[in-house]
C-alpha cells in the first residue's frame, strides 16, 4: 500500500444525499415559484462554490444567496440523519485505517453541522481528522485543505482525494493528489469523465493498492 492519506469527501460520497439535495431543491424552487429540475438536470448543474449552481436556477439579484443557503440548511440537516450511507463506504475506510493508512474527512460542510452528521451516523472513530469550512454557503474546501497539508507535511504523492464532484478533483490537482471520483453522487457520471471513476466503493482496493 503506497498511499499514507485518504482525503474523503463526505456529501455525496460517505452519506447517499444525492436524493435529497435535489428533493430541498425542488421544494424551494416551488417556494419562490420557479420552474422545477429534474435529477438528471439538478447531476448536470451542480457545482462549487454552490453560489454558482444557485446562479442557473434563481436570480440571486430577486432571491440573495444568504437566504437560499440558510434555507437549505435549515431544510437539510435534520432531514440528513434520515439518510444512509452508501454500501461499502465504511468498510473500505475501516480496511484501509487498519492497514495503516490516515483517513481524513474533508468537506465543504461547515464544521459544527459536519461533525453533528458524522457523530449521528457513529463514524467519527474512522476519521483521523475532520475538516469542514467555517460557514455554511458551500464555498471551496480547498484553502482548508492546503492549511492542512502544510501543517501535517504531507507530501502530494503520498495522498489520494475519493469525491464525487469536479470541486473534488480541483482540490485533489492543487495539492498534487491522485484522484478517484465516484459516480452516484451530485454530478453526473459524464461529467467526471476526465478522471478515474468507481461505481462502487469495493472497486477501491485494486485502484489504490496498484498507485
Amino acid at each position: 500500500m503506497k498511499k499514507k492519506y485518504i482525503f474523503w469527501d463526505f456529501n455525496g460520497t460517505i452519506l447517499d444525499d444525492r436524493r435529497l439535495c435535489f428533493d430541498i431543491l425542488n421544494e424551494m424552487l416551488e417556494e419562490n415559484g420557479r420552474k422545477k429540475v429534474t435529477l438528471k438536470d439538478y447531476l448536470m448543474i451542480f457545482d462549487f462554490p454552490v453560489k454558482n449552481y444557485y446562479a442557473k436556477v434563481y436570480d440571486l439579484n430577486e432571491t440573495p444567496f444568504n437566504v437560499l443557503s440558510n434555507r437549505f440548511i435549515e431544510l437539510y440537516q435534520p432531514r440528513s440523519m434520515n439518510e444512509k450511507l452508501h454500501l461499502g463506504v465504511i468498510d473500505t475506510i475501516f480496511y484501509y485505517k487498519s492497514m495503516g493508512v490516515k483517513n481524513i474527512l474533508l468537506s465543504a460542510s461547515e464544521k459544527d453541522n459536519l461533525k453533528e452528521q458524522v457523530g449521528h451516523f457513529g463514524i467519527s472513530h474512522y476519521f483521523d481528522d475532520i475538516l469542514g469550512t467555517q460557514n455554511s454557503h458551500g464555498e471551496s474546501k480547498l484553502e482548508v485543505a492546503k492549511k492542512y497539508v502544510k501543517s501535517k507535511k504531507i507530501k502530494g504523492s503520498d495522498a489520494v482525494i475519493i469525491g464525487d464532484t469536479l470541486h473534488d478533483a480541483e482540490v485533489g490537482e492543487a495539492l498534487g493528489f491522485d484522484i478517484i471520483l465516484y459516480t452516484k453522487g451530485h454530478q453526473h457520471k459524464s461529467r467526471l469523465k476526465e478522471y478515474q471513476t468507481i461505481d462502487n466503493f469495493y472497486e477501491l482496493s485494486d485502484i489504490i493498492n496498484k498507485k
